[in-house]
């Protein structure tokens, strides 16, 4: 028997809580929450899995926060936007985002449903802000016609992400950051005129 005490590693709850909410968001997205088990997440993490309810209470609060975090990404991208910045913004994000934060990785996650009428209350409240904020910055903010017009903005969005990354139909799914920028700024420009 060695006498050398193998080195504990250091307990940090934000380090854990951080860990968990990554592997479970990656979980999340790629085999849907129907799917993925609380020891899957924990297996993942190398954590026990009693932390996952210590932390988050149970896998649909652990769920609710990565939609939190989706919807954190996506207001940040999207805050402050003006309408010249939509298309570029757009092409960029859905053309390179591909790790976790990105704008593709948020809209999949806001796709994802645990199917508790809580957690699709709170995917409508982040898509109508986000909405919102497109209206905004075609300068129309409360006018019921330009909300339609973003609404459809946010739903080519997410219909390219869906081709791109769980379709991977081409060409789109090959397509870069140019590629994207002609069709979506005729999109763009025709949903929300200046």
């Amino acid at each position: 028997m060695s006498t050398e005490q193998v080195p504990r590693r250091r307990r940090n709850a934000a380090d854990t809580r951080q860990l968990l909410l990554h592997v479970a968001r990656l979980r999340f997205i790629r085999d849907g929450y129907a799917a993925t088990t609380v020891r899957d997440i924990a297996d993942d993490a190398g954590v026990n899995v009693a932390l996952i309810n210590r932390y988050f209470t149970s896998k649909e609060g652990l769920f609710e926060a990565c939609l939190g975090m989706a919807a954190s990404d996506i207001n940040r991208d999207v805050d402050n936007i003006t309408l010249d910045q939509i298309t570029a913004r757009m092409a960029n994000k859905i053309a390179t985002g591909t790790d976790e934060g990105s704008l593709q990785d948020s809209l999949m996650m806001l796709l994802r449903t645990s199917g508790e009428e809580r957690v699709n209350l709170m995917r409508r409240e982040i898509l109508h802000a986000v909405s919102e904020k497109l209206a905004a910055a075609a300068g129309r903010p409360a006018d019921e016609e330009t909300l339609l017009r973003a609404q459809v903005v946010l739903a080519t969005a997410i219909g390219i992400t869906l081709l791109r990354t769980s379709l991977r139909l081409a060409p789109i799914a090959n397509a870069d950051e140019q590629d994207l920028i002609g069709p979506l700024t005729d999109v763009v420009n025709a949903l929300l005129p200046r």
